[in-house]
């Protein structure tokens, strides 16, 4: 397993995005149509940095910017299966999801109220 990205919710994540490309020297890329605003940000040919524009800036906790979750990349089938096998063994609830266009999958867990971690396989 390694680290995958980290994202960043933000009620305006524009200067955000200038300072990550300006400054730190990342480049923007390509997002999958989420269905609320953002941008992905590489490094060295990867989405490190998930920028994620808030839905309600009237909504205190949504227009707060914060770290919304850490992601580890699961490389293959037998690592995926082993991760799933732990989860059930130690009870722990999850969420599945799917990547647009990429088909990858998606399985978050929230271990407090503003803590989540996100597991990410390539589909086999």
């Amino acid at each position: 397993m390694q680290l995958d990205h980290a994202t960043i919710v933000a009620p305006e994540c524009e200067a955000m995005k200038r300072f990550f490309v300006d400054v730190a020297g990342m480049t923007l890329g390509a997002r999958p149509p989420f269905g609320v605003g953002g941008y992905w940000l590489y490094l060295g040919g990867r989405p490190v940095v998930h920028l994620i524009a808030s839905r309600a800036a009237s909504d205190a906790h949504q227009a707060s910017t914060r770290i919304d979750h850490l992601a580890l990349r699961v490389d293959g089938v037998e690592e995926w299966e082993a991760l799933l096998g732990r989860l059930h063994r130690h009870g722990t609830a999850y969420q599945l999801a799917e990547v647009p266009l990429t088909g990858e999958l998606q399985l978050f867990v929230q271990l407090a109220p503003a803590v989540v971690v996100e597991f990410v396989t390539t589909r086999a």
